[in-house]
């Protein structure tokens, strides 16, 4: 405002305006527009000078101080002293005030210069701390360092360490295993568990040698000698343990289970003294090849003393007659022989009970006068080897540590003599046996105790095979025999004819049920082969003697009882769907439908050719034919109901006595019977007819219902 006041001629001096609103302005509190300096603009630039004149002169115009001054006319010269007036007295208060407060800026100047100092030694002592804190890392790097160092070294230490404690231990030979070695029974336990450290330290030495150390020389020769020592003391005991079982009446196994007890004693033999080890490795096998061979030798010679005396000779075959053998010195040949094609209790001697139970000792079965069949004695013979091959085999794998073909050529080695001798004896005896029976229960006895064998997994006992090569094709030929014996079999020569089972069939049915039966648990399709063969032969023998009697009546007789017989035995072994068992069920249903008709022809004949005449006719469309036959139909119509019921009686007693087995003979009366009502039931549907349905006999005819009432009387019961 004072600027506003101002005369014109202060105005108009060269920057008087302009300071003196600036002034103003400032006082005011406003943002005066800077001062135009108009000598400081280059005039050349007029355009450019007056733009700028322009922009603060409307900068200043537009502040609001200047507006109001401008607009009432304040003087501003006058404004300017009373600014300038206040600012002075502003200026003296503030004086005063400092003058007030100078004691508490001196105390503050104080405290400040107290903190400076105080911050000064902060600062001194954090430089010190610093510097500690640095020495501090430099030697935690130091023992950081250090500890490695003294961790490699105790590293190396202790790995040195355990090197030389343990060439030290195992070079170090301790008085107590020298005391033990020398002084102590090998069959004390401290004896064995030095001998396992004396094992070790010579196995250490070896390893020693091989480096060059020069340490091993200390102690080679003390353990040299200590070897020496317990190869002598070991060789002397296993050697007098082998020596023991040459004692008689010995039982090897004990002395066997002692050796077993001490099996590194030969491992320490084959590790350090091979030529001692194979010493006793021979003297054992000498000695108990000898041992096993006496041992079967004895015991196969005395099983055949007690052996049934009667055995089967060429002439005990299937096809031979009862009578052929009636010299004065010959045997009584009918029981043998039939014992010879029966399997009876033989068989058991396949049961696991009796298959691996105890075996036979001969002079307790002598005191006893007990006798056996041969596959008794073969079955406790190949026992015996069997169970003696399979320890053998286990403890020379154990003991003499072999597997493999190394175990099986040691066993054989002590077995192989006494195999041959078995197979010796049962070639001799195969070659004049004809027991066929016998025969191929020792095929059997030998397939169930290889299956033993694979059981208990010996591989040594597989050489039973060239047993079953020797029973196989003996008892093929004994088949064969038998067959053709058969076949050569002339009816004329077999004595008086008779309608009951011929012996020949039974021998047969008793052989073939127990071959089937035999033959289930292992079957063998050879055997299956001679068979059938078999029972072809059988079967044209029936026949052949059915045709030795006149009247087909006595024929089918004859073969009705022989086929139900053999189906009878065959049916109480073998399986109801074997091959023969079908085989003969079908002859026997196709015999049995022959013979009723044939029984039921005498007194119903004319009745029955009229129904399947009458049938037949039907058939055609041409039953008239036969509407002239009244007289015919009569006789036949009266016939049977006056006679019937003695007909059936006298059926039914007549087949009771044609016929061996009263079951079967039952089964015929009840089939002729149902076919004589199947024919009478014909008879009357024939009769129904429209071409007979005239004919007064019709009346006559017996009511079917009472027909079959009354022949149920006539049926067998029981």
């Amino acid at each position: 405002m004072a600027e506003a006041l101002m005369p014109a001629a202060e105005l108009s001096k060269p920057g008087a305006g302009s300071a003196a609103a600036a002034e103003a302005m400032e006082k005011s509190g406003c943002a005066a527009a800077p001062a135009l300096n108009l000598g400081d603009l280059d005039l050349t630039t007029d355009e450019f000078i007056l733009d700028e004149v322009d922009i603060h002169i409307q900068a200043n115009l537009e502040d609001d101080l200047v507006k109001e001054a401008l607009r009432t006319g304040v003087d501003l010269r006058q404004y300017s002293k009373q600014v300038e007036t206040e600012l002075q007295r502003i200026e003296q208060a503030s004086i005063k005030d400092y003058i007030k407060e100078s004691q508490n800026i001196a105390s503050l100047h104080n405290q400040i210069t107290a903190c400076d100092s105080i911050l000064e030694r902060m600062e001194g002592m954090l430089s010190s701390f610093q510097s500690d804190l640095s020495s501090i890392s430099s030697e935690i790097q130091t023992l950081q360092q250090q500890s490695v160092s003294m961790n490699l070294r105790l590293k190396n230490r202790q790995a040195v360490r355990s090197q030389l404690s343990q060439l030290v231990d195992e070079l170090v030979v301790p008085s107590t295993m020298i005391s033990v070695i020398l002084d102590s029974p090998v069959t004390e336990q401290e004896f064995l568990e030095q001998l396992h450290e004396l094992n070790s330290k010579i196995n250490y030495a070896k390893e020693l040698s091989f480096r060059e150390t020069l340490a091993c020389s200390d102690i080679q020769d003390i353990v040299d000698r200590l070897k020496i020592k317990a190869v002598s003391k070991i060789r002397e005991f296993i050697l007098q343990k082998i020596y023991s079982f040459r004692k008689p009446m010995t039982n090897y196994q004990i002395p066997q289970n002692t050796l077993l007890k001490y099996r590194f004693f030969y491992q320490f033999l084959l590790a350090n003294e091979r030529t001692v080890a194979k010493e006793i490795r021979d003297e054992y096998v000498d000695t108990m090849s000898k041992i096993y061979f006496s041992y079967f030798k004895s015991y196969s010679s005395r099983l055949l003393k007690v052996q049934y005396e009667d055995v089967a000779d060429k002439d005990d075959l299937m096809g031979v007659e009862d009578t052929a053998k009636k010299g004065f010195f010959s045997k009584p040949s009918l029981k043998s022989r039939n014992t010879i094609f029966t399997l009876g209790q033989r068989g058991a001697v396949l049961s696991p009970a009796e298959l691996e139970g105890p075996i036979l000792i001969p002079h307790t079965a002598q005191r006893g006068d007990s006798r056996y069949p041969y596959e008794t004695l073969f079955r406790s013979q190949h026992y015996a080897l069997l169970d003696n091959g399979c320890r053998e085999f286990l403890f020379l794998s154990d003991f003499f540590m072999v597997a493999g073909n190394s175990a099986l050529d040691l066993f054989n080695s002590i077995m192989g003599k006494t195999l041959s001798m078995f197979l010796k004896n049962l070639s001799t005896y195969l070659s004049d046996c004809y027991d066929s029976i016998a025969v191929f229960l020792c095929i059997h006895i030998i397939l169930r105790f290889r299956a033993i064998t694979v059981k208990r997994n010996i591989p040594a006992l597989d050489k039973l095979g060239a047993v079953l090569e020797l029973l196989w094709p003996r008892f093929e030929l004994i088949l064969e025999m038998n067959i053709q014996s058969i076949r050569n079999t002339d009816p004329q020569k077999l004595g008086v004819l008779d309608t009951r089972p011929h012996y020949i069939t039974r021998r047969y049915a008793e052989f073939s049920s127990a071959v089937v039966s035999i033959n289930q648990t292992f079957p063998n399709e050879r055997t299956n082969a001679l068979l059938g063969q078999l029972q072809v032969e059988v079967e044209n023998f029936v026949l052949k003697m059915a045709a030795e009697f006149p009247s087909r009546r006595d024929q089918l007789i004859f073969l009705i009882n022989n086929y139900d017989m053999m189906l009878g035995v065959l049916m109480e072994r073998a399986a109801d769907d074997s091959k023969e068992v079908e085989g003969f069920q079908q002859l026997l249903l196709a015999r049995t439908q022959e013979f009723i008709e044939e029984i039921l022809s005498p007194p119903f004949g004319g009745m029955i050719a009229f129904v399947k005449e009458s049938e037949a006719l039907m058939e055609k469309g041409q039953l008239d034919k036969l509407r002239n036959d009244e007289a015919r139909i009569t006789q036949l119509v009266r016939g049977f109901s006056s006679s019937w019921k003695q007909s059936v009686e006298a059926l039914s007693q007549d087949v009771m006595r044609s016929f061996t087995n009263f079951k079967n003979g039952t089964s015929i009366i009840q089939g002729a019977l149902t076919q004589l009502i199947q024919y009478y039931h014909g008879f009357h549907k024939v009769l129904s007819q429209p071409t007979f349905r005239s004919l007064a006999v019709r009346s006559e005819l017996i009511n079917l219902h009472h027909l079959m009432v009354e022949v149920k009387k006539h049926k067998p019961n029981f």
